[in-house]
């Protein structure tokens, strides 16, 4: 907290762009490290530790995957956005394609999506631990997690916040490494493991059924095709997508890369996050395996009522294996600095979440409303709306106690699945494929949206059942994987937004200047589709709504004492 209030201090607080964008003045490390830290939030410590201790090592593939995607992200998509000169996703799109609607639907889409998806999903994780850890009763946990975060998140813009990352990940590495050290020679080595790991059956289970008995494919990564929680085909190229979406797309990671001096410091900041990637296999989902093995009657739970007497949730309790192995291996003070890792992961994420959200919304939407607004206003507004986002996450978070089966990490890929396919298709297109136009790119999205829509209606509609519960879903969600869903949507989204924009108008040549891959290095000055489009709106809706002065009658003159009458 003391390096957040530095920085915010130091900070260039005054402008949108020092605020939202720390001045476009950041080196490689700092991007690095808040990449990362933006990236490996309490809900990583949480969610992968609890889905590795449910169902093995698998889960680890969404980080290595993110290896991959950030560097596309430092070699494919960050020159573009920096060469368009944008501080925003949504700012992109109004930019490359003209027009507003595609920039207000993104925005919304990403500001329901930091509400329901990270700010719900952070808060739960963060809360969940000290609750665990210090005794304390949830929602308590999570008002206090706020003050401290929201202090300097508010008062310093991206600066601060980047800054604070970058020593929220020492912390975090360093304590993770510790309590991993000792979890393996508690559990006496990795070999150990392996084998403990499959007879860690919890012993109040229902009778004649394989609830609580570790899936054999524990240990692989690639798995059965059909009948896996986690299939390969979904593994390798779901995965993909999901990943590709939030490192390359989302506001919340590309919004560090952009804060960057140049170019140079934009890539070396994606080789060392990628670099780190490699850590939570080590750190998170192995300790949370090794959770099962210690504490199997708690972490494996399969009834209700063992689960609520364990952790209270009825649906399940993996999620408490990372608090659960600080609080039974490490001593007093070590327990400290767990605490103090968990709460440094917990405000990465959260302040990310928060600055990237009120940027969206000031330049994407209020700046839309109020065009005219100071540079005071927006930054007034900016900060105002985060204490909103953060109301609406907090009545959100039974949601996300309950759902998928009480897996956190789960629940987050799920949703991701439904939204973010359509997202990942149109930027893609954008910046590889010129021929792409704003009626294909913008009815690829709602189409996509309307079909991820009603999958994510039927998920919640339906469930998640309880081992040993019949399962009266229908086929579309018990055998359609949601991995291999996003893959269908994603190609759904390609095709239908390269099949509308053959069948309409291509843009002019001239206003795609620096906003593709292939016109990134132009020398000319690129036109502002947007601007010179909403010039034209204006004129036009001046002359449709007709504001003409008429004459009016001689009785009028006299009610009116000779003022003229404005007719629509």
């Amino acid at each position: 907290m003391a390096v957040g209030i530095w920085s915010m201090v130091k900070a260039n607080r005054g402008t949108v762009t020092g605020y939202f964008l720390a001045g476009r003045s950041m080196w490689w490390g700092p991007i690095g490290l808040s990449l990362y830290g933006s990236n490996i939030g309490s809900t990583s410590f949480i969610g992968l530790a609890g889905t590795g201790a449910a169902s093995g090592i698998a889960v680890s593939a969404y980080e290595l995957s993110g290896l991959f995607c950030l560097l596309l992200l430092a070699w494919l998509y960050i020159p573009v956005y920096i060469s368009s000169a944008v501080t925003t996703m949504p700012q992109y799109l109004k930019k490359r394609f003209g027009g507003r609607r595609l920039q207000i639907y993104l925005s919304v889409l990403a500001l329901i999506q930091y509400i329901f998806i990270k700010i719900s999903a952070d808060m739960f994780a963060g809360a969940l631990f000290i609750q665990l850890a210090l005794g304390w009763s949830l929602y308590p946990s999570i008002l206090l997690l706020l003050a401290i975060t929201a202090v300097y998140t508010i008062g310093g813009g991206l600066t601060a916040v980047m800054y604070t990352d970058a020593v929220s990940v020492c912390i975090m590495v360093i304590g993770a490494i510790i309590l991993m050290v000792m979890a393996f020679v508690r559990v006496g080595g990795i070999e150990t493991l392996i084998t403990e790991y499959f007879q860690s059956i919890p012993d109040v289970r229902p009778p004649n059924t394989t609830c609580g008995v570790p899936t054999p494919e524990a240990f692989h990564l690639f798995r059965d095709a059909t009948g896996s929680d986690l299939p390969w085909p979904g593994l390798v190229f779901g995965i993909f997508i999901l990943s590709a979406w939030y490192f390359c797309t989302d506001q919340v990671l590309v919004q560090r890369s952009l804060a960057a001096k140049n170019m140079t410091h934009a890539k070396g900041g994606s080789i060392l996050a990628a670099g780190l990637k490699i850590l939570p296999l080590f750190l998170m989902v192995m300790p949370g395996m090794i959770s099962r093995v210690l504490f199997k009657d708690d972490v494996a739970c399969v009834t209700a009522e063992e689960c609520v007497r364990a952790c209270g949730n009825p649906a399940s309790c993996t999620n408490i294996a990372y608090p659960k192995l600080v609080i039974e291996l490490m001593p007093v003070g070590l327990r400290g600095l767990m605490v103090a890792t968990m709460l440094a992961a917990l405000m990465s994420s959260l302040t990310s979440v928060f600055n990237s959200s009120s940027s969206i919304f000031t330049v994407d939407l209020w700046g839309r409303v109020r065009r005219k607004a100071s540079q005071r206003e927006l930054m007034l507004v900016g900060r105002l709306f985060v204490l909103v986002m953060v109301g609406v996450g907090i009545l959100w978070i039974p949601v996300v106690q309950a759902a998928q089966g009480g897996q956190l990490f789960d629940y987050i890929q799920s949703i991701t699945s439904y939204q973010a396919p359509p997202v990942l298709a149109c930027f893609t297109l954008g910046i590889l494929w010129p021929r792409t136009n704003e009626p294909g790119a913008f009815w690829g999205m709602i189409i996509g949206l309307v079909v991820g829509t009603v999958r994510l209606i039927l998920d919640f509609s339906y469930g998640f059942p309880r081992c040993g519960e019949p399962d009266n879903r229908p086929d579309i969600i018990t055998r359609f994987h949601f991995l291999h869903f996003a893959i269908l949507l994603f190609a759904l989204c390609i095709l239908a937004t390269v099949v509308i924009s053959l069948l309409t108008e291509p843009q002019d040549k001239d206003k795609l200047v620096r906003l593709t891959w292939w016109t990134r290095h132009s020398e000319e000055m690129p036109v502002d589709l947007s601007d010179s489009e909403e010039e034209e709106e204006e004129e036009t809706e001046k002359e449709e709504n007709g504001e003409l002065q008429l004459e009016v009658t001689e009785q009028d003159v006299q009610g009116k004492m000779g003022d003229s009458v404005l007719l629509r």
